[in-house]
């Protein structure tokens, strides 16, 4: 396989990156479970092979009113010299807390490392901001980015189940970043 380039977004690649296909299908849902008895609370969540693959929409269209600034980067994945994928990563009001906005991957090159790929460019551009650890959201029919985070090193952290506009849970993964 060619050679995967990452580099920073420019204004000239914003139209491709918006174009990009950032749904996804999964055979799997991480389903949640809440027991409320007087005085404690207990969630679990646990995977559940679906009946059939479902495809399944971005919770959010992706916003790119900054390319990069000294909190927010857009990097960009080129693959013979065509865009393929990106991340969006930005700095939250957590301290020294950074946290991905969207890691997306042209669907018909998926699960050949790009993702990987611009994960770890975006750690590192994250702790070269100084930014301690990695915040990432994922809705929890996302099985395969919650596998892609298990593989790096990414720990669920939490849950929201009124996140996304669509009303899927979002799952909470984090790592610590060096």
């Amino acid at each position: 396989m060619p050679q995967i380039e990452i580099r920073p977004a420019a204004i000239t690649d914003l139209n491709n990156l918006a174009a990009l296909d950032a749904s996804y299908q999964s055979d799997y849902v991480w389903q949640m479970e809440r027991a409320l008895d007087e005085g404690q609370t207990g969630i679990t969540f646990r995977e559940v092979r679906l009946p059939r693959a479902v495809r399944v929409e971005a919770p959010r269209t992706p916003i790119f009113n900054k390319i990069s600034d000294a909190n927010t980067t857009v990097l960009s994945a080129h693959l013979t010299g065509n865009l393929v994928g990106y991340i969006h990563i930005e700095e939250r009001q957590l301290p020294d807390v950074s946290c991905v906005g969207a890691l997306v991957v042209r669907p018909d090159i998926r699960r050949k490392g790009i993702g990987t790929s611009l994960l770890l460019a975006g750690q590192e551009w994250a702790a070269n901001q100084g930014m301690r650890r990695m915040i990432c959201d994922v809705q929890s029919k996302n099985y395969a980015a919650i596998r892609l985070l298990a593989k790096m090193g990414y720990e669920f952290c939490g849950y929201n189940d009124y996140y996304y506009a669509n009303k899927d849970i979002a799952l909470f993964f984090t790592r610590f970043l060096r």
